[in-house]
């Protein structure tokens, strides 16, 4: 079992930047591979980013390479979402989540947190 728990989250302006955060625990936790989604009102989970522990190897979705930027900190069991340049469209619950696999897919992932709402006003 895997327990997630994600923060930072909260009200920004348009431009402005957040670091969200999402908390790892359980037993072999660290064997799974984590990833960052979003889902924004109406719409489905859409993938963001993702992290392997083991190396620090990462993935992004098109869409996020240019201000998004996954980290990992192995001693906190800590992952990590920056950011930046944030816009009014980014306005999304974000959930990290756990996977077995090295994948994009919702459905490979078998944990997920409660989310961490982000609201960006224009």
């Amino acid at each position: 079992q895997v327990h997630l728990v994600e923060s930072g989250g909260g009200l920004v302006q348009a431009g402005g930047s957040l670091r969200l955060s999402c908390a790892v625990s359980g037993r072999s936790a660290k064997t799974y591979d984590m990833g960052w989604f979003r889902q924004a009102p109406g719409q489905e989970y859409k993938f963001v980013a993702r992290i392997m522990w083991s190396t620090g190897a990462t993935a992004y979705a098109d869409s996020a390479k240019d201000r998004f930027t996954i980290s990992r900190d192995y001693t906190k069991s800590t992952v990590y979402l920056q950011i930046n340049s944030l816009r009014p469209e980014d306005t999304a619950v974000y959930f990290c989540a756990a996977a077995r696999e090295w994948s994009p897919n919702t459905a490979a992932y078998d944990f997920w947190g409660q989310g961490t709402q982000v609201t960006v006003s224009s």
